[in-house]
């Protein structure tokens, strides 16, 4: 149960994500399915608290923070360009690609930053949490099998 515990606070941390939970999970000996399973709707949650402490902290705490306008400056430089052209489908996108600053938590940041419906864009950062997990499973599982042989 403990090693559990450990996949789901990889998956919930702003730092990791899934690209921490997955492989986590894989190297504790889960099962892959398992693993996206528990990794993937962990990180989709992350939406609703995240969402909720920038509606209500912003105005009072976070916009005193001169390293958290610089944050909210890059997600929107390179968010909004995808968004504006393809809409949801550019938030799932920009979610989905599994490098630093683009995951659940920063798809969920420029939601809400471009004033975006939260019942879309859940929808948004949900498709793309799923298709980062898919990538990360793929890149994980493919990275296990090929150490072997390249040790040969």
């Amino acid at each position: 149960m403990n090693d559990l515990l450990l996949v789901i606070v990889a998956s919930a941390s702003p730092i990791s994500e899934l690209r921490g939970g997955i492989p986590l999970g894989i190297g504790l000996g889960f099962e892959p399915a398992f693993t996206y399973a528990v990794a993937v709707t962990t990180n989709i949650l992350v939406y609703f608290p995240a969402r909720l402490v920038l509606t209500g902290l912003y105005s009072k705490v976070l916009r005193h923070v001169p390293l958290f306008d610089r944050y909210l400056l890059r997600v929107r430089t390179t968010g909004k360009p995808r968004v504006d052209k393809y809409g949801l489908l550019g938030l799932a996108l920009f979610v989905a690609v599994p490098l630093p600053i683009t995951g659940a938590y920063t798809g969920t940041v420029l939601s809400w930053l471009l004033a975006m419906d939260w019942k879309r864009s859940f929808v948004g950062v949900a498709i793309g949490v799923m298709v980062a997990g898919c990538i990360v499973m793929a890149l994980t599982l493919g990275v296990i099998v090929a150490v072997p042989l390249l040790a040969r």
